[in-house]
């Protein structure tokens, strides 16, 4: 990743849902979510979003390569009251993707802990000795070209999740800078986007579900 260069797209931020406790935003491809290190990585969506809810409040990440639903909270209750529904798993993420090949069953489950490929980083890789328990559900949607695209369904929230148990499931995502090979990876971005996410409200508790139209 040496020749990484950091570019990210100067579209406008796109607010999905705004109330009182919560902001749902579509991040872009290509923006980090949160600062990196050094100043030329300053630039990312809580950055933005600051511009506009001076108070606002990390909740969770996407991968700088993904885009789609990212929720944001507005007062220290909400971040707390989110906080608790991702940790206990009680939110309910549906990303979709474009992968290379198409699997042979209609639905399934990926069932792989996952570490830090530490000589590698930021790669993760499956490690059934030191690895977090990480749990993956998919379903094709319907064959494409020389693949498929696919519903993902996250059960856990681990680092580059989906990337490597769709990698592992024999179906790298396309466009993947990290675990994608060859034909796989030539693709102008990561075919990967959370279309939506579902949780309780922090004000009353009522579900709530937002969404983002799939870019590709």
């Amino acid at each position: 990743m040496s020749d990484f260069v950091y570019a990210p797209p100067a579209e406008p931020v796109q607010i999905l849902h705004e109330d009182h406790e919560l902001v749902f935003v579509n991040k872009p491809a290509g923006l980090l979510s949160v600062p990196g290190k050094g100043p030329h990585l300053t630039d990312c969506m809580i950055a933005r979003l600051r511009a506009v809810f001076p108070e606002i409040l990390l909740v969770h990440r996407l991968d700088l390569d993904t885009s789609g639903v990212m929720v944001f909270a507005r007062t220290p209750h909400a971040q707390r009251h989110l906080g608790l529904q991702f940790e206990k798993r009680q939110s309910r993420k549906i990303y979709v993707a474009r992968v290379h090949g198409c699997p042979a069953e209609p639905s399934g489950v990926v069932d792989l802990p996952l570490a830090v490929d530490w000589p590698n980083r930021p790669r993760q890789m499956v490690c059934h000795a030191t690895g977090r328990p990480a749990q993956t559900g998919w379903q094709v949607i319907r064959a494409e070209d020389t693949g498929a695209r696919m519903r993902l369904m996250p059960v856990t929230g681990r680092s580059h999740q989906l990337r490597v148990h769709m990698l592992a499931l024999g179906h790298p995502i396309l466009g993947d800078p990290l675990y994608a090979t060859g034909a796989a990876r030539a693709h102008p971005r990561l075919m990967l986007h959370a279309q939506s996410l579902r949780l309780r409200h922090p004000d009353g508790g009522r579900g709530l579900t937002v969404t983002a139209p799939v870019p590709f």
